[in-house]
């Protein structure tokens, strides 16, 4: 018997789309990652992706639990010195909802240039409109 490895032009892709209203932050990123990633299907071989799209609407809807609206930074660097600029989540998610979603899903992915590739299959909508209807995407639920 020999070990499955999945191939690239051998991989169906489907599209997903999922509705982060009243979602937790950190229990969306991972399902999302899992299924960029391919973890849902029976062929995942690790070094190949064989993940499929998602589209998240509705990201100005998603929750975070406790005080991390106040006390969650996000840091980037210029590049020069002295060039650190770090803003709260809560003002974050008043400028730029899908950065939240998109920075939780792509600190879940593999950090090299697979994950990169994970990365682009990812797209995130402010509110419930989306340019990907040609697609036919599938709703997904979310588990628990």
């Amino acid at each position: 018997m020999r070990t499955f490895m999945a191939k690239e032009q051998d991989i169906p892709r489907k599209w997903y789309i999922i509705d982060a209203a009243n979602k937790t932050l950190g229990r969306l990123a991972s399902e999302t990652a899992a299924i960029l990633r391919g973890k849902h299907k029976p062929i995942f071989t690790p070094h190949v992706d064989t993940g499929d799209f998602v589209i998240i609407i509705n990201a100005e809807k998603v929750v975070l639990t406790g005080k991390k609206l106040q006390k969650k930074m996000y840091y980037r660097h210029s590049g020069y010195p002295g060039g650190l600029k770090t803003i709260n989540c809560e003002a974050l998610m008043q400028k730029k909802p899908e950065m939240v979603i998109e920075q939780a899903v792509k600190g879940m992915l593999p950090h090299n240039r697979l994950g990169d590739d994970m990365y682009r299959k990812l797209k995130v909508y402010k509110g419930p409109q989306h340019p990907h209807q040609a697609q036919q995407p599938e709703v997904w639920e979310l588990r628990g």
